[in-house]
């Protein structure tokens, strides 16, 4: 059993087996309709139980086609529903009956202590679906995306994220470090991430470059990422926000700087910090990302219940 929480604590050699094993799993999908499943049917009466204490689209369809493709069944929780939320029971409580009822839960949530509580607890996997300092299944699958359409390993190819410091960043930060991929941030001075993470950066030695710069940070690049500036949480003052980040627009000017067949990639949802003629230009690649979720949490499920080739 193992779980998945974090990219920085897992293995290059797994994250790697993980991506090795979607790619084949995507390819070997090509004539199947949505919900036929994988040959040998390797999740065969399996529950994931999902429970999301935060808004979720494509978190919530991926992991449910994903165990659906691999021959088992997913439950999906609401907290307002359960106990814990009202807090008349535990998360020690909860989570022994989770791992009763189910051989993986999947939990997005807003809080890092709960996830690491569940951990504790739980007898069964559990999966980061999202959490105020990591998104680790949307980074492993947007490098998965970079890989099939570069067609080249990440650690050949030039990143650059323009945008706020936040959990996906945490996830792409952490990726950098163990793939080995150059990572140029742009963001406004006022904006770098928490100093848990500048000292994760320096500790590894890693090919991190910050910028205040969007056209210097963007120099060179076979990829921009970007994110909404305002999360569905933020508890900012959202004008002042919006305006310092102004500069930071994913435009049509800023592809002058990249290498020309750069592509763009966001988690989505989409706010205001990219142009929507960047976002349904060819260089985009959102739809094509958002998807391949399914192929890539096929092989975490796998990988957490002891089942990747």
């Amino acid at each position: 059993m193992k779980h998945f929480l974090n990219i920085k604590d897992i293995s290059t050699r797994d994250l790697r087996k993980i991506l090795i094993d979607a790619k084949k799993r995507k390819k070997k999908r090509k004539n199947l309709n949505l919900l036929e499943v994988d040959n040998g049917s390797p999740l065969k009466g399996k529950l994931l139980i999902q429970m999301f204490e935060k808004s979720s689209l494509r978190t919530r369809l991926s992991f449910y086609l994903a165990i659906k493709q691999l021959g088992g069944s997913a439950l999906t929780l609401r907290p307002d529903e359960l106990h814990l939320s009202k807090g008349a029971e535990s998360i020690e409580d909860t989570a022994k009956i989770l791992s009763n009822y189910g051989d993986a839960f999947m939990l997005r949530t807003d809080s890092d202590n709960k996830l690491e509580e569940f951990k504790k607890y739980l007898s069964i996997p559990v999966i980061n679906g999202l959490s105020p300092s990591a998104h680790p299944t949307q980074i492993l699958s947007d490098i998965f995306t970079i890989e099939e359409i570069k067609k080249k390993k990440i650690s050949k190819l030039n990143i650059t994220w323009i945008g706020d410091s936040n959990n996906v960043l945490n996830s792409l930060i952490a990726a950098s470090i163990k793939f080995g991929f150059k990572l140029n941030i742009g963001c406004p001075k006022n904006y770098l991430p928490e100093k848990k993470i500048m000292s994760y950066v320096k500790k590894n030695k890693s090919k991190i470059l910050f910028f205040n710069d969007p056209k210097k940070a963007s120099k060179n690049s076979d990829v921009i990422f970007s994110d909404k500036v305002i999360s569905l949480n933020d508890k900012v003052n959202k004008k002042k926000k919006l305006n310092d980040f102004k500069k930071f627009k994913i435009t049509k000017k800023l592809f002058n700087y990249t290498k020309k067949d750069c592509i763009f990639l966001h988690c989505l949802p989409r706010g205001n910090e990219v142009e929507d003629y960047v976002f349904k230009s060819k260089n985009s690649k959102v739809w094509q990302q958002a998807f391949n979720r399914v192929h890539v949490q096929k092989s975490i499920l796998l990988y957490c219940l002891g089942k990747l080739r």
